[in-house]
């Protein structure tokens, strides 16, 4: 194991490179080919130094003489999108046999370095360190004095011209004494502090992250089952680790509920790795084997506030059947630095989010009227509060991971982003409810889950899919046109709402919030419902975050990025801003807001006189109730 050093010393090789190797790197990066790379590359995360939140890296690769390419993993699985944070890379250092060696970065790939590795040379020595944010504007916080999340991506190099399964590591983790850690990987031994794995190949190395914390618990989620699952957390306090019975059973249950949909496994063993933290990133990404999940420290402790947050296990666990095991062809690539196509997330992201709610309520985890009342949040949002569909269908937004990397937007209604997930979810629904009519209640979304998700049981090979193959297993459940009705919606100039009337209920409005969304309001310091009904999304602060495009107060010159300083002369506060708009209903006056913007305030009046609106599902008379067979447990 190297020093540690807490202030590398100036490199010689940060120099200007001579004239040779810069023509040297104007070479293009060899594309890989799936031949192994030679040797098993050794890599150490030395993940102890809390304090400062450095992850300090060490790797030994075996090489040959001749032109090399280290590449640092831009286009990351599971976030669609080149968001590998090359930034947060310093310190550097190549050496073989003590002595340093010279590396020059590509001019135009920034996430790739070249290295002349010299004759007799048989392996060489990478240090640097993964700076991990310090502050939640400057990324997601990965390590803490309590916790550290280690994401092997961020830290690692990997020979360019390979694929990553053509690639052998053998990883090893330093961690602070006495801390317990959970992951996919399998442990081969462990001595001072220092987790050695078995080798894996480096895709697999990356798929498989790892929590640990000095308060930690795992618990069994399919007890005398195979393969085993486990909920690994860690948390801010020992209190936090505290579930009641009842807690524990809807997570078990959640396992249950996965299998009797898709029966099926692809992993040796399943841990969902959750950490109850205040101050390490709130996460949600999936893995094959395992999911990074982030909620607040109170998940269980405040359980019955916490709704909003408990279809996250649900999503991310679907993953690993749908995104991790079955990928859409172009979201496949043979190493992380080739960019991914995006065109099927509509499936990949859509129906994880339409089985996660699902699932979420066969678990028990939310109850029928959470469920209902989450959904009815979701098709409000489309109903009234998506107006670039105008210019924008759902197949455009899945350009969004490589243009947009869920940054803010001024006015996110009408430039849209990431539809996929939840339009996506509406078309799923709407799927579900026209397999249930074609088959008069014989055949649903299920049957094309299993069909299509389920297969080759017990394997860890990727599978790749096309929009012909989806199409044909829907026709293997119900004979339908069904390459015209998922493109007649996916490029559609207006939301898929028709599933929820074709489930038995009607999307209604009302001035009262449900518990729902009285749950987010408080625990996300926004009311939904102001922009069903005026037309703004405001911030606890009174900072303004989005004005509906077609809205009254878009209308009247409202302006996202301003702060709602007073309605009617009155103070902002959530509560001051419902009361004028239900005093507002049926009469003439407008509402008169305070804005400021940058150092000028100015008072805009504005004509809006329907009163509160939240939204509710309410049962059609008559009709087929297929939203509660949709999530009656199995």
């Amino acid at each position: 194991m190297p020093p540690r050093r807490k202030s590398p010393a100036p490199r010689p090789q940060a120099v200007a490179a001579p004239p040779a190797a810069i023509a040297a790197a104007e070479r293009p990066v060899p594309p890989p080919v799936d031949v192994p790379y030679p040797g098993t590359i050794k890599l150490l995360v030395d993940a102890s130094d809390t304090a400062q939140g450095i992850f300090r890296v060490h790797e030994t690769l075996p090489v040959a003489p001749g032109a090399l390419i280290l590449l640092y993993p831009q286009w990351l699985p599971g976030k669609h999108s080149p968001t590998g944070p090359i930034d947060k890379l310093a310190g550097l250092a190549i050496s073989a046999g003590g002595r340093p060696l010279a590396w020059t970065r590509l001019q135009y790939d920034v996430h790739a370095f070249r290295i002349e590795v010299p004759a007799g040379v048989k392996s060489i020595n990478v240090d640097f360190e993964y700076l991990s944010a310090r502050s939640p504007g400057e990324g997601p916080v990965e390590m803490t004095d309590l916790m550290v999340n280690v994401v092997w991506d961020k830290a690692s190099l990997y020979p360019a011209g390979h694929y990553t399964r053509g690639i052998t590591v053998a990883a090893s983790v330093k961690l602070p004494a006495g801390w317990r850690f959970g992951s996919a990987l399998e442990r081969r031994a462990q001595a001072r502090g220092v987790v050695h794995f078995k080798p894996v190949a480096y895709n697999t190395l990356v798929d498989s992250p790892v929590y640990a914390g000095k308060y930690f618990k795992r618990l069994e989620l399919a007890p005398g089952v195979t393969p085993p699952v486990y909920l690994d957390l860690v948390a801010d306090a020992p209190k936090y680790l505290a579930l009641t019975p009842q807690q524990l059973a809807a997570h078990r249950e959640l396992v249950s509920q996965a299998y009797r949909l898709y029966r099926s496994h692809h992993y040796a063993h399943y841990d969902f790795l959750l950490s109850l933290s205040d101050h390490l990133g709130g996460k949600g990404l999936e893995h094959k084997q395992s999911s990074e999940d982030g909620v607040r420290a109170d998940y269980f402790t405040e359980w019955a506030h916490n709704a909003a947050r408990r279809d996250l296990l649900a999503h991310e666990y679907t993953h690993s059947w749908n995104g991790k095991f079955r990928r859409p062809a172009d979201l496949w690539t043979p190493n992380f630095n080739v960019p991914m196509g995006a065109s099927l997330l509509w499936v990949y992201e859509g129906q994880t989010q339409y089985w996660g709610y699902v699932l979420t309520a066969r678990a028990g985890l939310w109850s029928a009227d959470e469920y209902r009342q989450a959904l009815a949040l979701i098709a409000a949002r489309y109903e009234r509060n998506r107006p670039g569909f105008d210019w924008r269908p759902i197949a455009d937004t899945t350009n969004d991971p490589a243009s947009t990397r869920r940054a803010a937007l001024p006015y996110r209604n009408w430039q849209m982003s990431e539809e996929y997930y939840n339009a996506g979810q509406l078309l799923w629904l709407a799927v579900d409810t026209k397999l249930r009519a074609l088959s008069r209640g014989r055949k649903s979304l299920d049957d094309f889950a299993h069909a299509f998700f389920g297969v080759d049981d017990g394997s860890r090979v990727t599978r790749t899919y096309v929009f012909d193959d989806v199409v044909a297993a829907l026709n293997r459940v119900a004979r339908h046109d069904w390459a015209a009705y998922l493109n007649a919606r996916v490029n559609a100039h207006r939301p898929p709402l028709e599933g929820i009337e074709a489930s038995g209920w009607k999307l209604v409005y009302t001035d009262r919030q449900s518990e729902f969304e009285k749950q987010l309001a408080q625990r996300y310091h926004f009311r939904p419902g102001f922009m069903f009904s005026l037309g703004i999304a405001v911030a606890k602060d009174g900072r303004i975050g989005d004005v509906r495009r077609d809205s009254a107060a878009f209308k009247a010159g409202v302006t996202s990025g301003a702060t709602l300083v007073a309605v009617d002369g009155m103070a902002y506060r959530p509560e001051v801003l419902a009361d004028a708009i239900t005093l507002a209903k049926g009469g003439k006056a407008p509402i008169e807001l305070l804005l400021k913007y940058q150092d000028r305030y100015r008072t805009v009046p504005v004509a809006y006189h329907a009163g509160l609106q939240h939204p509710h599902l309410e049962r059609l008379p008559g009709a087929p109730d297929y939203l509660s067979r949709i999530i009656r447990p199995k």
